[in-house]
């Protein structure tokens, strides 16, 4: 454990600063405030292990959409060195395992507390200090508190009558059994199909007897073709880490590859088909970069959804399957773009069903399984409901955040989340957020966000301690600005016009619609954090004199 400032009477334990979360953010920052700063620092973490979204997240299937070698800390030559992926794209317990081993090789685990989950943090401004209750009732404080929540990882479970009723099983993705759970020989439903559910159902199939899938929304997908990483790759990248790195700080989504410099209207049909073929055939994300203008001009956009409703009709044997799963109704990657592996093949086989619930809506679930408003009943003996997160701000608001006055984060946010930079909140001093809402975040490889995040945080922080400030936070002229800005970088795409979209609060019933992450691209957000701070943290309030506050 990492040295305790102090404990008051009431036994709390009192660091320099408290983390919450301990996926690939939270390492990090720990990392960061000890070793490079020298701060007591501590991390709470809620599963009983490090890991994150890739704790929890353990259904069928589960695997990264980034590529592996550029899924990873880059901060730290040795550290990438000490490490080989075994596939194209790494499953989960390969990508628990890596976090695992990261922590063990900067020795992070002996400053962090498992099974602890936040169940309140306020702010105590004569002390200037963060306090944070755990559900168990353990207290601790500190003058700078950092989440590390990640962006998705509140489960959001549909709230569907009679779900109480239900005499067989129901699992959410987001909080899949360790132990895995047995679908051999039994009837599985699966609701919804996004990034996860294109991702389980496959593997689902394999096992169970039958697979029922309920598909509200039709979902493009690319194939990942994944595949095992030979030994020649393996130290390819590895030789050329830097160039990668500097490959992935450059672009807008954090990869390492480029957005092209071409227009879909600088070629004929045939060479664009020969483009997105090979893209196609060469698998994963970087489809959606073929061309410049795929995201901000419709027509441009229109001949990669066509290109994709081909290939998924070209694919699903039964006319009337591959038309519902074509059936699109928003521009490509306007959504999360998932990758799969034989994802519409699986609609090929004899025990898989697909049922549209656009066209007759779940009505309720019965002891014996799902019934539609038509009256017809689907029977099952497990429900799997792959229905994604309350992303952005879930975790965040589920900790019971009280900023200065008694102001709630919840009330604060009632009309949407407003930062400045996704960093940091009005209201709310020494309240430091990795990856919020307001930040490229979701829209981006997330190792790369979370690096900037981080230093940018950690490079704040040691700002503070050497001006003697006690305190930082935005000021409400400087959210509002970054606010509109986020609204005009989500304006200048087509992103908002998938009006379902999780980007836009819409799986959550209630929440309200804003479009959270920043679409101006990581490497133009990188470039506007840095002038931030070069400038005085421009936009911020450094208050306070930090030696005249009680410890």
């Amino acid at each position: 454990m990492s040295e305790v400032t102090s404990r008051d009477g009431a036994g709390t334990q009192v660091f320099d600063a408290l983390i919450v979360g301990a996926g690939f953010a939270g390492l990090y920052q720990l990392h960061c405030l000890r070793d490079r700063l020298g701060l007591s620092a501590h991390v709470l973490e809620a599963a009983d292990g490090v890991g994150g979204t890739w704790w929890w997240n353990r259904y069928p299937g589960a695997r990264c959409d980034s590529e592996s070698h550029a899924y990873a800390f880059y901060f730290s030559d040795e550290l990438l060195q000490s490490w080989d992926w075994s596939e194209r794209y790494p499953q989960q317990p390969e990508i628990l395992r890596y976090l695992n081993h990261v922590a063990d090789r900067l020795d992070l685990k002996r400053d962090m507390t498992f099974g602890a989950r936040v169940a309140a943090a306020e702010w105590d401004g004569a002390a200037t200090l963060w306090r944070l209750r755990t559900e168990d009732g353990r207290r601790y404080a500190a003058r700078y508190l950092v989440t590390a929540v990640g962006c998705l990882s509140s489960a959001n479970v549909p709230d569907i009558p009679g779900l109480g009723d239900f005499a067989g099983e129901w699992f959410h993705t987001g909080t899949w059994p360790h132990g895995g759970v047995d679908v051999a020989g039994k009837r599985v439903g699966m609701i919804g199909t996004g990034s996860t559910g294109i991702q389980a159902a496959p593997v689902l199939a394999e096992a169970a007897a039958h697979l029922t899938v309920f598909q509200r929304t039709a979902n493009y997908s690319i194939p990942a073709r994944n595949r095992p990483l030979d030994d020649t790759f393996k130290a390819w990248a590895k030789a050329h880490a830097a160039e990668i790195r500097q490959a992935m700080h450059s672009t807008p989504n954090g990869h390492p590859w480029p957005l092209g410099e071409r227009s879909a209207h600088d070629v004929d049909d045939a060479e664009r088909e020969a483009l997105y073929r090979a893209a196609w055939e060469k698998g994963g994300l970087a489809l959606r970069a073929t061309f410049r203008d795929i995201l901000t001009d419709r027509a441009a956009n229109a001949t990669a959804a066509a290109f994709i409703k081909a290939r998924i009709r070209e694919v699903v044997k039964d006319p009337a399957t591959a038309a519902l799963l074509a059936e699109v109704d928003h521009p490509f990657a306007t959504k999360r773009p998932p990758i799969d592996t034989g994802y519409f093949e699986t609609f090929n086989r004899d025990n898989v069903t697909l049922v549209d619930v656009r066209a007759d809506p779940v009505e309720r679930i019965t002891p014996t399984g799902v019934r539609l408003r038509s009256g017809t009943e689907h029977p099952l003996d497990i429900i799997v409901f792959a229905t994604g997160f309350d992303a952005m701000t879930g975790a965040l608001l589920r900790m019971n955040v009280t900023g200065r006055d008694g102001l709630p984060l919840a009330e604060a946010w009632a009309a949407g989340p407003r930062t400045h930079l996704g960093l940091q909140a009005a209201g709310f001093p020494n309240l430091f957020i990795v990856t919020g809402p307001g930040s490229p975040s979701v829209l981006t490889n997330m190792p790369v966000a979370i690096e900037q995040h981080v230093e940018w945080i950690t490079d704040a922080i040691a700002h503070l301690r050497a001006t003697g400030a006690a305190t930082m936070e935005p000021t409400e002229d400087a959210m509002d600005r970054w606010v509109a800005h986020v609204n005009d970088a989500a304006n200048a795409t087509l992103m908002p016009e998938a009006g379902h979209s999780w980007y836009l609060g819409a799986n959550v019933p209630g929440k309200p619609r804003v479009f959270m992450p920043y679409a101006g691209g990581m490497a133009r957000y990188r470039r506007i954090c840095a002038e931030v701070a070069a400038n005085g943290y421009e936009g911020f309030v450094l208050a306070g004199d930090r030696a005249r506050v009680p410890a």
